[in-house]
């Protein structure tokens, strides 16, 4: 199924328009519609004690994301929407960010970053709370492409199962995929990742499987330096999900993904 509904979050940093020159392509690959929604912190205008909203500063910053949206979204036509969250603090801005992610099939969100007004919480409320696949794009480089060389991180989980369907609209037809399986010491290789592959072959997907014998520690790292020798321009993963590793069940190698992330990462949870 392709993703025919994609939100896009934007804020008053450039890169805005990184994500959005993503999420339009994704949107005219799958003919799909494609909704902005402005989330940033922003405070009210206060007058001695009284405090109102929304402020000439969020409103300023409003009209100039529309602006910005509006011309990267020209060629879809009528299939795009703009939405401003209208919170200017963090508690409102995550309740309600996940409140409308819900109603999507894809969520793109940006890395997060120090210098930008977005609540730094934002990826991982998205992830956990609005039950989407969630596309998060680095704050460096350009990606105006995604799936052509993908990497699924796989584990006899819920989560890698559920992040390998969830890619399937983002991979692109003749990708070359790569399928890795992270082990501990000692522990057998997923005797049905034949299935895997096949699986992905249904879907007219060209996939190798690896399986990687590592530490739980360098679990992360090896998954990133995987994706740097396969070239991947999209890596798809489960998220806070139970690994079989310790230190991954507490959320840590997700935290440490959306720290570290070097390509465009889908994360299902």
């Amino acid at each position: 199924m392709a993703f025919a509904n994609i939100l896009v979050h934007l804020d008053s940093s450039p890169r805005t328009a990184v994500r959005l020159a993503l999420a339009v392509g994704l949107a005219q690959r799958n003919g799909g519609r494609l909704t902005g929604l402005f989330a940033e912190t922003a405070p009210a205008h206060r007058v001695g004690v009284v405090a109102t909203w929304p402020s000439e500063d969020h409103l300023a910053a409003v009209a100039a994301a529309r602006a910005v949206f509006e011309a990267a979204t020209a060629e879809l036509g009528d299939r795009t929407a703009f939405i401003d969250v209208n919170r200017g603090g963090e508690a409102e801005i995550l309740a309600r960010a996940g409140d409308i992610a819900r109603a999507f099939d894809l969520v793109i969100l940006g890395q997060t970053e120090t210098s930008v007004r977005v609540p730094a919480d934002l990826p991982e409320q998205i992830i956990m709370e609005s039950g989407r696949p969630v596309l998060m794009v680095p704050y460096a480089g350009t990606y105006e492409t995604v799936g052509t060389r993908p990497l699924f991180a796989w584990h006899r989980s819920r989560g890698a199962a559920r992040a390998l369907a969830d890619s399937l609209p983002l991979v692109a037809p003749g990708a070359e995929a790569l399928v890795v399986e992270a082990g501990r010491p000692g522990e057998p290789v997923d005797e049905f990742a034949d299935l895997v592959v096949s699986h992905l072959a249904a879907h007219g997907i060209d996939a190798r499987f690896q399986a990687v014998v590592v530490e739980e520690v360098k679990l992360m790292d090896m998954m990133l330096n995987q994706a740097a020798d396969h070239s991947a321009d999209l890596l798809a993963i489960g998220a806070f999900d139970s690994t079989g590793f310790a230190f991954l069940g507490r959320g840590s190698g997700t935290r440490y993904i959306l720290r570290h992330m070097t390509l465009p990462v889908l994360f299902s949870h």
